[in-house]
Order: structure tokens, then sequence, then C-alpha cells
């Protein structure tokens, strides 16, 4: 299969690097996507995307004005769903930090990947990779490693955040992939310890508190290590998951795209990007 060879811009200070995206293409499952996973608009395996099913008290498309602290800083999150981003516009909407869908599973790659990692970047952004968990499919190092080969990957140039793990409901099948709470949590630590031996960095941990509860047990295993990006479609993040102290992200509405807000300055963003 071909391959594209992206090289990111960079900015005065920064290390040069590539990104090397391969085509996407369908994850082998046994069942498509379920009928709710269709109606949020995944209609084939690899589609998947960060909050796809609503979380919290609001409906999915019903916009939130949240309550927040001072000194926030507001963020997105993309997938193949928004194609290529227009990252003018965003910057000029206030974002200053971005995480697009890199990978799902051990085989699908977004293909607008590129286009939006890089483009981030290049206006200004800090911005970092997501994988979707599919942890029925394969183990936890395998997806690691996929993810790290393919937009995961880290580097100490300021404007690069750690991957993050996207935990939550399964679009294909069983709410917890067919996994016991002990099982998912030794999946999940799998993952995160590849991905930290292939990086040096702790990825975050995206995920909510319904689902977090059902299929973890609640586990309080990751709340001194990985940062929390926690999704709840409200005015507040409300209870947090697994025991962590705080949020570091928020993603509190899907209206009209996915919005986030880091609990820090872009002082802390950046400190989040150095490691």
């Amino acid at each position: 299969m071909r391959k594209s060879l992206v090289t990111a811009a960079c900015l005065s200070g920064a290390v040069a690097f590539t990104i090397v995206a391969s085509p996407a293409h369908a994850i082998p499952t046994d069942h498509g996507p379920t009928a709710a996973a269709t109606r949020a608009g995944i209609v084939k395996p690899g589609e998947a995307y960060a909050g796809w099913k609503a979380t919290g008290t609001q409906p999915l498309t019903r916009s939130v004005t949240p309550t927040l602290a001072s000194g926030q800083t507001l963020g997105i999150d993309v997938s193949s769903h928004q194609g290529n981003v227009s990252w003018s516009s965003q910057w000029g909407a206030g974002v200053r930090w971005a995480y697009s869908k890199a990978t799902e599973g051990t085989s699908y790659t977004n293909p607008y990947f590129p286009q939006q990692y890089n483009g981030s970047y290049n206006v200004g952004m800090i911005r970092g990779a997501y994988h979707f968990a599919l942890p029925d499919t394969s183990t936890g190092a395998a997806q690691a490693d996929h993810f790290a080969a393919h937009g995961g990957g880290w580097s100490k140039d300021g404007k690069t955040l750690p991957g993050m793990l996207d935990m939550e409901y399964n679009p294909y099948g069983a709410t917890c992939y067919g996994k016991s709470a002990s099982s998912m949590v030794s999946w999940i630590k799998s993952f995160l310890a590849e991905y930290k031996a292939k990086t040096g960095r702790d990825a975050v941990i995206y995920t909510n508190y319904d689902w977090w509860s059902r299929c973890t047990g609640n586990s309080t295993a990751f709340n001194q290590t990985n940062p929390l990006w926690v999704a709840r479609y409200s005015s507040s993040p409300g209870t947090l998951p697994g025991g962590w102290p705080y949020y570091t992200i928020w993603q509190y509405t899907s209206s009209p795209i996915d919005k986030d807000w880091f609990n820090g300055d872009i002082t802390r963003v950046k400190a989040l990007a150095n490691g």
C-alpha cells in the first residue's frame, strides 16, 4: 500500500520531525456498529470518536455553557468526522490546543490526521494525538505500538502533548468489550506501560464516570500517574471517576464541535507538553 509522508513545519526552537500515515482501512470486527453508534454517525469500523455516546445530563447536540474557573484554556478534539479543519478559524475563535484522533485498534489510521495534527501545529496551537481503544480485538501493548507508530509519538518541542487513550463505550458491541473489571484494568495497564516505554510519557486517559465505574469497577489505579480527561456534557464536570483529585481536561460539549477546557492557563498546557 502507498504511504504518505507528511513533514510538520517547525516553529522557532522546535526539532524537525515527520509523521508517516498509512491509508485508513477498516478494523476486523465480528459485528458492525451498534444501532446507537450508527445514530451517532459511526457507520463502519474505524469511525469511533471521543464522546460518541453522550454523557452527562445534556443531549449530544445541545450546546452547553459551563461554569468555568478563571485561567482555563479552550481546546478542541477532532477525528475523521471533521475532515480537513480550518485551523485559522479555530485559532480566531480562541482555541489554543487540539487533539486529533490518530488510530483505533491495531489497523485503522485516520486519513485526515496529517492535516489535522500538522495544521493545528502550524497555526501555533499545542497539539496531541489520541487512540480509540478496542480492548476486545488485541492486547493493550499491541494497540499502544500501533498508536506510537502512527502519530501517537512524542517530542519535547514544547508543542506536542502526550498521547491520549480513549476508554469509553464500545460502538461495536458489549459496553465493556466482554471484559471483567479486573481484565479491563489489566488491559489499560498494558497499553499505558507500552506507551510509556515507547515515548517516555504517561498517556492522558479520556473517560467518563459512568463507563469507568461500570467497566473498571471505578479503579483508582491510574489517578497518580495519568492525567484525567473527563467527558460530561453539562454545566460542570460532576463527580470525577477513579479517585482522580482533579481533571486536567474536561470535554463539555459536542456542538458544533467537541470543545474542551484545559484546567489551567496556557502555561500549564505547555507544561504538560514539555513533560
